[in-house]
């Protein structure tokens, strides 16, 4: 969803330059921690009237995150802007974490100025090096002149596909010195048409199989196939998997949606399609099938650009491009044969056993609380269009489980590099994306820690967010595998019954603590209805853990 290049004249000192090409390409908030390296930016975002939403924030992982949210949400390139030094070193793991998600995200940082570099200036580092392994491209602008086009082709990098963080540095002194320019609107993107023949072959495939199955992950989403996907899905009558923000490409409750049944889904298909995620650890890197000794299944690789095709693996068919393209040409050609009516019966079925298997659980009266009984609770209360985002481990994997979207792209969590970190910067995002949606962020009592301080942004800029938090008192991803391994566990300890809600409280929102299962409804309700960032702070069991059969390696 790349926009088209700025034309057009831009004076002014060079932060106007990049404020003004980024509002073209529909950037509207700078998420931002003050800076004076950057201050030419915040400058033209609000003279000589404002422009764009300044978003300041209390550490600058947040204010990546806030813009990766923002990416992941619309679809749609955000910008965080931050100082020289550590407040690029501190934006690491947010844009590492938005390479890995394939967000689309750019981000300008100040630089010591030009005209003294080498004296041994305050925050003088050569930051772009630090960046490029993680980044579509990291670069310095050095001209004045040259900031437009710079940031144009940034948000048009950006936004294309595969979609991922653009780092521009941008010295001190260039910002501040002044230049006119006129940008003629070169540099148009290329077309993505799939090879046909690539989808010829995976529609035989799939008329060759018995027990298709298609896996939709986040880039179905971001590329703005999710109808397309839900209509070739239903034209085929082929089951569906999702992961990350394909979660509701297919409502809760469709009947070929077989995430609950994903262990009998993916064990049990002799074809796999997936398409728009990567054939990682969260896919068992792609080795699908061989339940009850049967081989393992044919896996196609369906992505949005050539570079995303898995290598790892044999595949039995590829092809990149549009998805939207891609998924309409394999519904015109695929055929499935008559076998796939009882393999669709069958995942039904165990779909269901898997639903009834867990009611005991979501409607637990354990004390201490069952993780499960707070979903159990939540899903009574969540909307259609809810966002629901998940920081955490252990807790945030009962909700993934638990808790299935009725809409596409309403599902935030770290993703592939598991960052923990980043609920309080998507909750700034998606209650700005999405003003009238109920915005929900799941938080264990670890990933608390690493962000809850800015619960005083979300009060500040009046953002009412509704906050869960899990909390066991225990890094539970860590201390139930290394019992397993070691027979003892060290480090892996939390204070039980933190109140975290109190430094809600303190920072000027609301929250209180739940100790009994029946609590947990009123608390929510509470929560939803009280107009702040409200913190529920849940006491769980350390001693249910998620029960995971690998470590993800």
């Amino acid at each position: 969803m790349s926009t088209s290049p700025f034309t057009g004249r831009i004076s002014g000192h060079g932060g106007r330059h990049a404020v003004e090409v980024a509002r073209h390409h529909g950037i509207d908030t700078m998420f931002t921690l003050s800076g004076g390296h950057v201050f030419p930016l915040y400058d033209a975002a609000v003279q000589p009237e404002p422009t764009m939403r300044l978003l300041d924030v209390r550490h600058e992982q947040t204010a990546v995150f806030g813009a990766e949210g923002i990416g992941k949400l619309t679809r749609r390139a955000g910008m965080a802007v931050v100082t020289a030094g550590p407040g690029v070193t501190n934006v690491v793991s947010g844009i590492a974490t938005a390479h890995f998600n394939g967000s689309p995200l750019v981000v300008v940082g100040g630089r010591a100025p030009d005209g003294r570099w080498g004296q041994g200036l305050l925050q003088e580092l050569d930051q772009p090096p630090l960046l490029a392994p993680i980044t579509k491209r990291a670069a310095t602008v050095h001209a004045t002149d040259g900031i437009a086009a710079a940031m144009d082709e940034a948000c048009r990098l950006a936004n294309s596909a595969h979609r991922g963080p653009v780092f521009l540095d941008m010295p001190m002194d260039r910002l501040y010195d002044q230049a006119e320019i006129e940008l003629s609107g070169a540099g148009t993107a290329g077309g993505r048409t799939p090879d046909p023949e690539a989808v010829a072959d995976i529609a035989r495939l799939i008329g060759e199989a018995e027990r298709p199955l298609f896996v939709f992950g986040s880039d179905v989403w971001i590329d703005g196939a999710e109808r397309v996907a839900l209509e070739t899905a239903e034209a085929l009558g082929i089951p569906v998997v999702t992961n990350g923000q394909g979660r509701g490409v297919l409502p809760a409750g469709h009947p070929l949606l077989a995430t609950r049944a994903r262990g009998a889904a993916l064990g049990g298909a002799d074809l796999v399609v997936v398409v728009g995620t990567p054939l990682d650890f969260r896919l068992g890197h792609g080795l699908f099938g061989g339940k009850d000794g049967a081989p393992l299944a044919k896996v196609v690789h369906v992505a949005d650009a050539e570079a995303q095709i898995a290598t790892h693996l044999t595949l039995a068919g590829s092809v990149s491009g549009d998805l939207s393209q891609v998924l309409r040409g394999i519904a015109d050609a695929a055929k499935p044969s008559g076998a796939v009516e009882q393999w669709r019966s069958t995942l039904t079925e165990a779909t269901k056993a898997a639903v009834a298997g867990d009611a005991e659980a979501l409607a637990s009266d354990a004390d201490p609380i069952h993780p499960a009984r707070i979903y159990g609770e939540l899903n009574k209360i969540l909307d259609d269009d809810a966002v629901v985002i998940g920081d955490g481990g252990d807790f945030v994997s009962y909700a993934g489980k638990y808790i299935e979207p009725k809409q596409p792209g309403n599902w935030l969590d770290p993703g592939p590099f598991g960052c923990l970190g980043t609920g309080l910067g998507y909750s700034i995002a998606a209650r700005l994306a999405r003003p009238s949606s109920q915005v929900v962020t799941l938080l264990g009592d670890g990933a608390a820690g690493f962000s809850l301080m800015d619960v005083d942004t979300l009060v500040r800029h009046k953002l009412p967010v509704v906050m869960v938090c899990g909390n066991n008192g225990i890094w539970g991803l860590e201390k139930a595998p290394m019992q397993a391994l070691y027979g003892y566990d060290v480090v892996a300890d939390l204070n039980p019954q933190t109140r975290y809600d109190q430094v809600v409280e303190a920072l000027g929102g609301g929250g209180e603590l739940v100790t009994e299962p029946e609590e947990i409804a009123p608390a929510l309700r509470r929560a939803f209805d009280s107009g702040v960032p409200y913190l529920v702070n849940i006491a769980t069991d350390p001693e249910n853990v998620y029960p995971r059969k690998t470590m993800g390696v």
